[in-house]
């Protein structure tokens, strides 16, 4: 059977301000309604004998890619957590050892969830020719290049396969070249672009991974034979210390660039890696002078430009080939030249700790959502929305009192034993070392203002008594 693999750990610092630690681009709606995340698994659709995908995710985007999933209607076979990043070999290897687990057939293919493919007719044909190949190789797909893109790694093609329409045995992998090499690459027609998608057998991917590197296999199997699964959830926690220890390493470096078995199918199917805001603004319908407006924009005397607003109106006047990007708590304004070079602000940012790295204003929880409203040294307040039929935990806190306002819905309030409830207009206080709990108890989404105040509002300061999500 054909078990697809959905790797989601990324991160995509490149199109921050809008793509962060605790929402990467995977998991935002960047092109239209859907996701990355969800458009991947739906193209896979029409594809023979496969079961349910495989996702693998961070630990803290865990309700949000099961939240993506159930608005698609989409059923896994299970959502594996990684507790710290790896990279893809090890992430892989995972998948391989529990596709075996369920099917001793089992073909891997590997996708990762930020790809946006056009063609995907195309795309299926291809993966059909991959499948004819996966028992006896380890199957890349390579992009036939548009243009000398150096921001990509290449793969050289070597002889034909015979017997399968466009199976090439791979020649060589090559580091991103300069813009000039990069042409003789595209002259050639021998080369491809490095997709990071792959169609192999889960058993000989383990066997050669444990070949050319023993130490991700021994610590993945470590890791793997300490799971635990929340059978409510399809959630696989993976043992944390082992899987820590595991070296990181891409599939391209630990397995492809050292077997002899290595095999590539090229592909044409309008594939892009949605990588910077450079590319976001070719793939977007662009207007009469060549700029992109999404949100509450208005422009005039503007080209070439990619305008997006989030939160506020966005005004822009007479500049060409720049990038603003508005979010409720950063502006980024950069030109189209320097896309690639957003991630160096994203590192400035890690080592000055600051939070807009992390988190946006909004954030969102399994039950709903917070939006951060305004905030001082010994107050803040914050906008909350449960989901129906959603509760929060029941917790205390050490250093705040809370004020509760109900905007909108029916809040069931559990506060210190009593229990009542709340609708529009209606408040109450939540004295500081108060066990309560907030819950949803109707049809429509609950919204309240919560007024924090007191000497520490950090939200570290929660002691969780009962909590239906597990944390």
């Amino acid at each position: 059977m054909l078990h697809p693999v959905i790797l989601s750990g990324g991160i995509g610092s490149r199109l921050w301000p809008l793509s962060r630690e605790h929402t990467p681009k995977q998991l935002l709606p960047l092109m239209g309604e859907k996701t990355p995340l969800q458009t991947t698994i739906e193209r896979l659709e029409g594809l023979p004998e496969q079961v349910a995908p495989w996702i693998l995710c961070n630990e803290d985007h865990r309700f949000l890619v099961a939240e993506q999933l159930r608005q698609i209607q989409q059923t896994t076979t299970g959502i594996i957590l990684e507790p710290v990043g790896r990279n893809t070999a090890p992430a892989t290897a995972i998948a391989a050892l529990a596709a075996l687990d369920k099917d001793p057939d089992a073909i891997l293919l590997v996708l990762p969830a930020d790809h946006l493919i056009a063609d995907i007719a195309r795309f299926q044909h291809a993966v059909v020719q991959g499948l004819e190949l996966a028992q006896d190789y380890l199957v890349t797909f390579g992009i036939v290049p548009l243009y000398p893109e150096s921001g990509y790694g290449y793969i050289r093609s070597g002889k034909a396969i015979e017997g399968v329409e466009s199976g090439l045995q791979v020649g060589a992998f090559v580091e991103k070249p300069d813009t000039e090499t990069a042409k003789t690459y595209l002259d050639s027609g021998d080369y491809y672009w490095n997709s990071g998608m792959f169609i192999f057998s889960a058993e000989r991917y383990l066997k050669t991974l444990g070949h050319f590197e023993p130490a991700i296999l021994a610590a993945c199997e470590a890791a793997y034979a300490g799971e635990s699964i929340d059978l409510e959830r399809d959630f696989i926690r993976l043992e944390e210390t082992a899987f820590q220890s595991c070296p990181s390493q891409s599939i391209d470096y630990a397995v492809m660039e050292k077997t002899e078995s290595a095999a590539v199918i090229p592909l044409d199917a309008g594939w892009n890696d949605i990588g910077s805001w450079s590319a976001l603004w070719d793939l977007s319908a662009q207007d009469e002078t060549g700029t992109v407006c999404r949100g509450d924009v208005l422009s005039e005397s503007v080209s070439n430009s990619y305008l997006r607003a989030e939160y506020r109106l966005l005004a822009v006047l007479g500049v060409s080939d720049l990038i603003v990007v508005e979010t409720a708590d950063a502006v980024l304004v950069a030109h189209k030249d320097q896309a690639q070079q957003v991630k160096n602000i994203v590192t400035r940012l890690k080592h000055t700790q600051r939070t807009e790295v992390d988190l946006h204003r909004k954030v969102y929880r399994p039950w709903g959502s917070y939006e951060l409203m305004d905030s001082e040294p010994r107050f803040q307040v914050k906008r909350i929305r449960v989901n129906p039929g959603a509760s929060l935990s029941l917790q205390m806190h050490h250093h705040r009192s809370e004020h509760w306002v109900v905007v909108a819905g029916t809040a069931n309030i559990h506060r210190d034993g009593e229990q009542f409830l709340l609708t529009e207009n209606q408040s109450t206080y939540i004295p500081l070392g108060t066990r309560h709990r907030l819950e949803n108890p109707g049809k429509i989404p609950l919204e309240i203002i919560e007024i924090q105040s007191g000497s520490y509002l950090g939200e570290d300061d929660i002691i969780r008594f009962d909590d239906e999500y597990g944390r």
